[in-house]
């Protein structure tokens, strides 16, 4: 997600159809003590105790689809490094990146379910609350398996590797997304899909100096991003609140009250681009079924499962011991 955002009501959730991984890997076995479907439940009970305290309409599910984005968005496709393995975001530098302002709330509210669930590692713990956030929201099941390990010294990857919202012009804004998510091996189609994750959330001045949610509807996961991105008039933002926009460049709506990032309006000047933004504004389900693959396909860059990429006999027993605690 393009370096903003955090929160998110609920609706059913709908499983992806077409996906390479079936409803069976969502109920996979993470660990000695509790399913995916038990860690969920947690996840989303946090969620809900938070949005109590709070009482002013968001939420920690968007921020946990930040942390899980953020997490997993480091791999290089061309030297496989980076990615979801090794939660390698507990220490510095990764943790002080400017990309990951603010995602220290999301791991430390995830701490009680980790001395809950020990043998569950960091990765699969912060991977599974991304999904369980979008399935709070009411988005679709994003599949998911267990068998992420953690880390034990920082990444040794570089800053830079995740979006920036804004390049100075809009040719280089394009080209640096389809950089930045090409790099991990995502089509157009796959690009324009995963920023829809921008329906839910807002922007907050203290950690991206950007303001405002992108809808009216921030903790609820739906179409509405993309239909109002081409249906709005969207203007450079120069006031807020009677005062002078002294931010970083923004768009916003006649209201004056939504925003959108030059990253966002990227994908309507881009034609390529805009030819999935306007089908997914015209077609929720579709959205979510392409969202769905997408997302797991993110949370899943950089680790070795068995049967992906080879390891045998060997690297199944491994994967085998790891889920039972040996």
């Amino acid at each position: 997600m393009f370096r903003s955002v955090r929160t998110l009501a609920s609706r059913t959730p709908v499983f992806a159809a077409g996906s390479s991984l079936a409803l069976g890997a969502v109920m996979a076995t993470c660990g000695d003590e509790a399913s995916p479907a038990a860690v969920k439940d947690d996840i989303k009970a946090i969620i809900e105790a938070d949005e109590a305290k709070r009482g002013d309409g968001t939420s920690l599910a968007g921020t946990f689809v930040r942390l899980a984005w953020h997490a997993s968005g480091t791999y290089s496709v061309k030297d496989k490094t980076g990615g979801s393995n090794g939660a390698t975001m507990r220490f510095e530098p990764e943790s002080a990146w400017g990309a990951n302002a603010g995602l220290g709330v999301a791991r430390d509210a995830l701490e009680p379910l980790k001395a809950k669930y020990p043998s569950m590692s960091y990765a699969d713990l912060w991977t599974l609350s991304g999904v369980a956030s979008v399935e709070y929201m009411g988005g679709p099941t994003t599949p998911w398996r267990a068998g992420r390990t953690d880390s034990g010294a920082p990444t040794t990857v570089p800053d830079g590797r995740l979006p920036n919202a804004d390049m100075g012009q809009p040719g280089k804004t394009i080209a640096h997304i389809r950089d930045i998510f090409g790099r991990m091996g995502f089509s157009d189609r796959e690009m324009v899909a995963l920023i829809g994750a921008h329906a839910v959330g807002r922007c907050h001045t203290d950690a991206s100096g950007y303001w405002g949610p992108w809808t009216f509807a921030e903790t609820t996961f739906s179409n509405e991003y993309f239909r109002l991105l081409i249906e709005e008039k969207w203007t450079i933002k120069t006031t807020h609140n009677g005062k002078a926009w002294n931010g970083p460049e923004q768009f916003e709506d006649p209201t004056g009250k939504l925003m959108m990032l030059p990253s966002d309006y990227a994908f309507v000047q881009d034609a390529a681009f805009r030819k999935w933004v306007e089908a997914y504004a015209a077609d929720e389900e579709l959205f979510f079924k392409d969202f769905a693959a997408a997302f797991g396909k993110l949370m899943e860059l950089g680790v070795p499962f068995p049967g992906a990429g080879g390891g045998g006999l060997a690297s199944i027993l491994s994967f085998l011991k790891s889920l039972i605690g040996l």
